[in-house]
């Protein structure tokens, strides 16, 4: 299976990217469409849902939106004006089929769709409840659980039903449902992962990232704000704010990392961000070096900013294939080390002899930094100096972004002086929280208006999961998920 990052064995990864649309002819070919633009966010699965007026029409596949929805009878197979889709890296339950959305219910108001981006941090619990009442779950995904609350809500209206579900749930969700009823998008109060709306003619679309709009040829219009549900039913489009005003806190690693750096976020271009981060990474830790090598892709951007801004010359010092996806020779460590070599290899004639300054947009396990310091080493660079253009990631995330457990992130274990030695390079850095907050035009003062918990462990929601003491059932529900 291909990876948009070749390095990924030690990358966060988002959990999924969702696509709407409502009122187009052809709405599947449209969604795919917007997967495909999405398909950075999630590349375990994908699934796409229509509604042709009558029927719920449902395709769901391992793998990629190529391959799997590029076929004629795929898209034929899903009629209708109204559709919604999912790419899906799983956080939360097994990978496998049962767990790839929209996951698809008939509830007593009709067929229920939905798409979900985030995670439900009190899953677990609500899950122990629902099914002591009788609830009977298909998968083992804390999306099911938003499904089994509105189908038990005592209120009449699906509408009312699925707010009095969504007040029950704690942690991140932009969702997608589609009913006989009409379309639903709606963020979390604190907004905490992204979703936009744009229009194309007379249909209106929903997506995760703006730049799944560009490349349907449709017009961004504005950001689904948190706590908000839009509700789109034929030619009319309401939207109501149900939920307690809060100070938003989306996740600041949109700007770092998962979005595409031809998005726009929050009003701001992505692309820029980086850059300035990386301007701001050059202003905090300076180095005498010959030239700045971003890791590719994701380091591109900051790399620019940081030879901007210190006046070292950037270069392309790692050069990626991009025919290879995750290495697929395996018998042996020689072997297996020279497979690494198919996707990224040093840029020897440049590199030997100088001074390198190689930008990346974070450290996990720090695994990767290692192999990418080894590799310069290996080119014959003189000095090799490490600058990271997030601070370091000391805490896990709860909100929809699969992250190793704390004691497995390096900065976690070490501090900097250790992180230094185990990726064996001459000096490491990483932008502070402040510079992040200052590439972003803000600062950090009072409540901050991001959610950084993966760097400060200052988390926006409670944890009811995390915090509960393990119970048999957790370790069940634990027990299927896959590493």
């Amino acid at each position: 299976m291909l990876t948009t990052h070749p390095f990924d064995d030690d990358k966060l990864r988002e959990e999924c990217g969702i696509f709407g649309v409502s009122g187009a002819s052809g709405a599947a070919a449209l969604t795919a469409l917007g997967l495909h633009a999405l398909q950075h966010r999630g590349q375990e699965a994908a699934g796409i849902t229509s509604f042709d007026g009558h029927l719920f029409h449902t395709h769901r596949a391992m793998g990629h939106v190529a391959g799997n929805f590029d076929r004629d009878d795929v898209i034929r197979g899903l009629p209708g004006d109204t559709a919604c889709g999912h790419v899906r890296y799983s956080t939360t339950g097994e990978t496998a089929l049962r767990n790839v959305q929209p996951l698809y219910a008939d509830l007593s108001t009709g067929g229920f769709a939905i798409a979900h981006n985030g995670n439900i941090s009190n899953a677990m619990k609500l899950r122990r409840e629902l099914v002591r009442r009788g609830s009977i779950f298909q998968s083992t995904s804390d999306t099911e659980t938003i499904i089994h609350l509105v189908a038990t809500s005592n209120y009449r209206t699906l509408l009312d039903r699925f707010i009095d579900a969504l007040k029950q749930v704690e942690g991140a969700y932009s969702l997608i449902v589609m009913t006989p009823e009409g379309m639903i998008a709606c963020r979390d109060p604190l907004g905490i992962r992204p979703l936009v709306m744009g229009r194309l003619d007379g249909a209106v679309i929903f997506a995760s990232e703006t730049v799944a709009l560009d490349v349907c040829g449709a017009t961004f219009e504005r950001m689904v704000e948190p706590g908000e549900l839009v509700i789109v039913q034929g030619t009319e489009i309401r939207s109501i704010h149900p939920f307690k005003a809060v100070s938003p806190r989306p996740c600041i690693f949109e700007w770092v990392y998962f979005s595409r750096p031809d998005s726009i976020a929050g009003d701001q271009s992505v692309y820029s961000v980086r850059k300035e981060i990386g301007a701001q990474l050059a202003v905090e830790a300076p180095v005498d070096a010959d030239l700045v090598i971003p890791v590719p892709d994701s380091g591109v951007p900051a790399a620019i900013g940081y030879a901007q801004a210190s006046g070292i010359p950037f270069e392309l010092g790692i050069i990626r294939s991009h025919y290879v996806g995750r290495t697929f020779i395996q018998p042996g460590d020689k072997v297996r080390h020279l497979g690494v070599k198919l996707k990224h290899n040093a840029n020897r004639a440049l590199i030997r002899g100088k001074r390198v300054v190689l930008i990346d947009d974070s450290i996990v396990r720090g695994t990767t930094s290692l192999k990418i310091v080894q590799m310069m080493r290996e080119a014959g660079a003189a000095e090799v100096h490490m600058r990271i253009a997030s601070p370091p990631t000391r805490h896990s995330c709860f909100y929809g972004v699969d992250t190793p457990e704390r004691a497995k992130l390096l900065a976690a274990k070490l501090d900097l002086g250790g992180m230094t030695d185990f990726i064996h390079a001459d000096s490491l850095s990483f932008v502070s929280i402040e510079g992040l907050y200052k590439a972003l035009n803000a600062t950090r003062e009072g409540t901050p208006s991001y959610c950084d918990a993966c760097f400060t462990g200052d988390y926006p929601t409670t944890l009811t999961d995390h915090d509960e003491s393990t119970t048999v059932d957790q370790f069940q529900m634990l027990a299927e998920r896959v590493a």
